[in-house]
């Protein structure tokens, strides 16, 4: 069994290309905290970008138990599965809000179309599967982030069987 990867303190972790990529397909990813008893708080994500460097830009379109959480202790983790593939990812690190009013004209716009990519995308698979949803749940979310989470990841565990990776 391969250990996980992880980087010594003050040394940054780069990601993969494969994990780069994997991330980057991704609809959402499961963003675990830990409350304040010490109980893991788990909430659905939407990843907005991504840098070799092992920095990770979260959207969190809501001010509640994740941003508390994170006031509290910076401590996450990013889970990442794609079942078809049989592949996956935890990206463990510290986490850091970044306030609403920090966020930059640019990364609102890169959410915005992100969005409205997503709403394409089922459009597109509910005509090809010919399916009769006529939700569109990505409109129905709130416009702006609240903020955003930065992780700085220190560790990642490769979810994939040991065949596979």
């Amino acid at each position: 069994m391969n250990p996980p990867m992880s980087s010594p303190k003050n040394y940054p972790m780069e990601l993969s290309k494969q994990i780069l990529h994997f991330l980057n397909h991704q609809g959402f990813v499961i963003v675990s905290t830990m409350d304040g008893e010490g109980r893991i708080h788990c909430s659905a994500k939407g990843v907005l970008a991504l840098t070799a460097e092992a920095r990770i830009l979260i959207i969190d379109l809501y001010l509640r138990q994740t941003y508390r959480n994170l006031q509290r202790d910076g401590r996450m983790s990013i889970t990442a599965v794609d079942e078809s593939s049989f592949k996956g990812y935890t990206l463990q690190g510290r986490g850091l809000i970044i306030p609403r009013e920090d966020i930059t004209a640019e990364v609102l716009n890169q959410w915005e179309e992100q969005i409205a990519q997503r709403i394409s995308r089922r459009i597109v698979h509910g005509v090809r599967s010919a399916s009769k949803s006529s939700a569109h749940f990505e409109a129905q979310l709130p416009v702006q982030p609240q903020y955003l989470i930065e992780l700085e990841v220190e560790r990642i565990i490769d979810l994939s069987p040991p065949s596979l990776r």
